[in-house]
């Protein structure tokens, strides 16, 4: 038994004896056939991406070695494929037909250990078993409450105590054990499953949250417990904790600790909403225990917003312990500040003001200038100065950071970034109501400023005549739909990024096939390069110690070069043809010595010349002294001449490839990270520093010569980087790399740039909180 084997569930014995009623059996049936439809056709089509993976791969194999490797990999899976799949479903079929036979779990821990089953277990066992439950444990944790639910409806159909959903039958770990089963022998190296496996997280289960809910809704339908709801008890404050917050009142405890929600019920969350005036607290906040989406109770979590999840729970305390130390590593002003402090509705009415100013009025340019444009408005209205709440005064810092960690990337005085300083009234009170903003990726008003921010890193570029005006009509009109309409509702939000999504994915669409030509422009022009260098070695070993005239070598270098290249492009280096043209340089450098040159000779020459585009007298002339340029009746006059022609005249492929810079020894890092840059997958990206304020740049990696070391960077758009000054060679970004001006972005790395940013405030939260108060922070 491997490792991987005994990391995860064992398969149920048939149990033939534990016959079900007939209705049970039908809603089982009913089951299988929903489960069994869905998750085969997607195992088809994540086969169906493996074959594609492994054939392009195997297309761009830096070696025979690996070449063969992934073609014996493919061969494997296309023949045994069938296999795989009747084995998959054969296995979650029998998972459910044997609800009722007991979970068979590893030995117990206390038991005597035999020694004779000890053996060293290979790496690449522990490799998959923790791929696998990783995978399990990420899908277990985002489907948790419709996996709660469906583990108690199937322990009704069962007959027993409620599954837990690390034994459920059709739970994420007995979906990835089927799937682990079923490859093994069938999918050729431990590689070629490690790539199964990272596709059946990304793509067999994207689907697998509404396979779980759709199989609760069968059950739901089947009367299998129906109208199950599930709400954790979760532990309340009793008393307000935060400054200036009275305590909950009576009424308020009893109508959120009464609330039950069912979630197949579409009104359950509308009605209940914490933005609903219905349901809102005087002072702003959300009523303590108020039910929200998912059967989950809604608490007011002390940040000022409402939160969702237990992970958001989580993140959320955490942010809450960062600003904490914030605080208390900072300077103390509470005695410096007055008693008067403006509620949170309060802000919101005077956010609501700013949010569509009148033609003409000055718009502030950050969360913090927003701050002071309140607080003064506030000071003149009621004649005293006035402060805001700790967890409003905290939305702000958070959103300032968020927006200057954006800024790092787009740059200010950009449309991208106008387009965002318009955005943060209305982002301002989205936090300020919902700090799950800042936490929770799907939030709407998150996506929409990320796309925002996105677009004007990658698609708006102010110097390029030729942007898309389309969509920057489309991102103004989605900024002014929010700051028009938005009133509380995040799903103006949500509106807008809609709008936006289809020109988006149409753009990025179109970069792919922009990238695609650029990479095999690129491949072209890299193998003339390699063929004009191998056409140049073939010339001078021909020459070898053999003193020529000047004006031979002129017409070798040149001419002739571009005979050898394109016979060497067109038919490769081990074809007749190429031969033959290797064999006529050897016999011009021999006519050259005194030797006699065949008759056939100036012919092939002349004919040779005019692939190149060398056609008639001028060929002719050309053939003719290559064949004895030694000719003392040759007249100076119709060389000069000639060598003037050859001078003008365009070479192939001169103006596509420009000169290599030179390369000069590495140091031990530079070598290092030249060595790593070489392994790199093609499509990488960078990041490189633009300038001393730490800006820094992104570009793709699109391909490199591992031969000539060219490297093809790429923006977004999928267009080539003009200027590529000290970034042209593998050895140049080496350099970069080792000196730390450039950074490789890892392949796992796929976050947006709002996430990048929110990363980064969080990191420079904690060193606020490390340094002791009145120290400069260094970032």
């Amino acid at each position: 038994m491997s490792h991987l084997d005994a990391s995860l569930p064992r398969p149920r014995p048939a149990n033939t004896a534990a016959a079900f009623p007939a209705r049970v059996r039908a809603i089982i049936g009913r089951l299988q056939a929903l489960a069994g439809d869905e998750l085969e056709r997607e195992l088809v089509r994540l086969l169906d991406t493996l074959e594609q993976d492994l054939f392009r791969q195997a297309e761009k194999a830096r070696s025979a070695g690996a070449q063969s490797g992934y073609l014996a990999s493919l061969g494997t899976l296309r023949s045994h494929r069938h296999k795989l799949i009747a084995s998959f479903s054969a296995e979650l079929a029998a998972a459910l037909e044997n609800l009722r036979a007991p979970v068979l779990t590893a030995p117990s821990a206390n038991m005597d250990p035999d020694a004779s089953g000890l053996r060293l277990v290979d790496h690449s066992e522990v490799t998959e078993a923790n791929v696998l439950t990783a995978i399990a444990r990420r899908h277990e944790s985002r489907a948790g409450l419709p996996l709660l639910l469906l583990g108690q409806r199937l322990a009704v159909l069962a007959g027993r105590p409620a599954f837990d959903v690390s034994t459920l039958p059709v739970g994420p770990t007995a979906v990835a054990t089927m799937l682990s089963r079923a490859c093994t022998g069938v999918t050729g190296d431990v590689e070629a499953r490690l790539q199964l496996y990272s596709l059946f997280d990304q793509q067999m289960m994207a689907g697998y949250l509404p396979l779980v809910e759709a199989m609760n809704t069968l059950l739901d339908r089947e009367n299998v417990l129906p109208g199950l709801t599930f709400v954790p008890t979760l532990t309340r404050r009793e008393n307000g904790e935060r400054s200036g917050q009275a305590p909950d009142s009576e009424g308020g405890q009893d109508d959120g600790g009464s609330t039950e929600l069912n979630p197949n019920d579409e009104r359950g969350a509308s009605s209940l909403d914490a933005t609903s005036p219905r349901r809102r607290r005087t002072d702003g906040h959300a009523i303590p225990g108020e039910q929200g989406p998912h059967g989950f109770v809604r608490q007011d979590s002390g940040l000022g917003g409402r939160v969702d999840t237990a992970d958001e729970m989580q993140a959320l305390a955490q942010l809450q312990q960062l600003l904490a130390a914030t605080r208390h590593a900072g300077p103390s002003g509470g005695n410096l500040r007055s008693e008067d402090t403006l509620a949170t509705d309060e802000l919101d009415a005077a956010l609501s003001s700013l949010q569509a100013p009148a033609e003409g009025a000055s718009m502030p340019r950050s969360p913090g200038q927003v701050r002071q444009a309140l607080l003064e408005q506030s000071r003149q209205q009621r004649g005293r100065a006035t402060h805001l709440a700790d967890h409003d005064d905290e939305t702000f810092e958070l959103l300032g950071l968020l927006y200057s960690e954006i800024g790092r990337e787009l740059r200010q005085g950009t449309r991208g970034a106008a387009l965002l300083e318009r955005l943060q009234v209305p982002l301002l009170r989205v936090a300020l109501q919902d700090r799950g903003f800042f936490v929770r990726k799907q939030h709407p008003a998150r996506q929409l400023l990320n796309s925002i921010a996105e677009a004007g890193t990658q698609w708006l570029d102010d110097n390029d005549p030729g942007a898309d005006r389309r969509l920057d009509d489309q991102l103004h009109e989605a900024v002014n739909h929010v700051v028009e309409n938005y009133n509380g509702d995040p799903g103006v939000f949500a509106a807008a990024q809609e709008t936006l999504s289809g020109q988006l994915e149409a753009l990025a669409r179109k970069a792919e096939v922009a990238q695609r030509r650029q990479v095999e422009a690129a491949r072209g022009r890299d193998k003339l390069e390699r063929a004009k260098q191998q056409a140049a070695l073939a010339i001078k070993d021909a020459i070898g110690g053999t003193a020529v005239p000047r004006f031979l070598t002129t017409l070798l270098e040149q001419a002739w070069t571009d005979v050898l290249s394109l016979v060497l492009l067109r038919h490769g280096e081990e074809s007749a043809e190429w031969r033959e043209h290797v064999d006529a340089t050897a016999r011009i450098i021999a006519a050259n010595r005194g030797e006699p040159a065949p008759e056939s000779l100036q012919p092939r020459v002349t004919e040779a010349l005019g692939l190149v585009g060398y056609q008639g007298d001028e060929a002719d002339a050309i053939a003719g002294r290559l064949v004895a340029a030694n000719d003392d009746g040759d007249d100076p006059a119709s060389r000069t001449e000639l060598a003037v022609k050859l001078k003008a005249r365009a070479r192939l492929g001169a103006n596509e490839i420009p000169p290599l810079p030179p390369v000069g020894p590495r140091n031990a890092r530079e070598e290092e990270c030249y060595v790593h840059l070489r392994s790199v997958a093609f499509g990488t990206s960078i990041e490189f520093n633009i300038n001393q304020q730490g800006d820094r740049v992104r570009h793709r990696l699109a391909w490199f010569s591992p031969i000539t070391g060219r490297v093809l960077l790429l923006t977004a758009k999928g267009q080539r980087i003009e200027d590529q000054q000290g970034r042209e060679t593998l050895d140049q970004i080496a350099r970069l790399l080792a000196i730390g001006e450039a950074r490789i972005v890892p392949a796992d790395d796929h976050t947006s740039l709002v996430d990048r940013a929110w990363q980064s405030t969080l990191a420079k939260l904690r060193s606020f909180g490390r340094n002791p108060p009145g120290k400069e922070i260094s970032q």
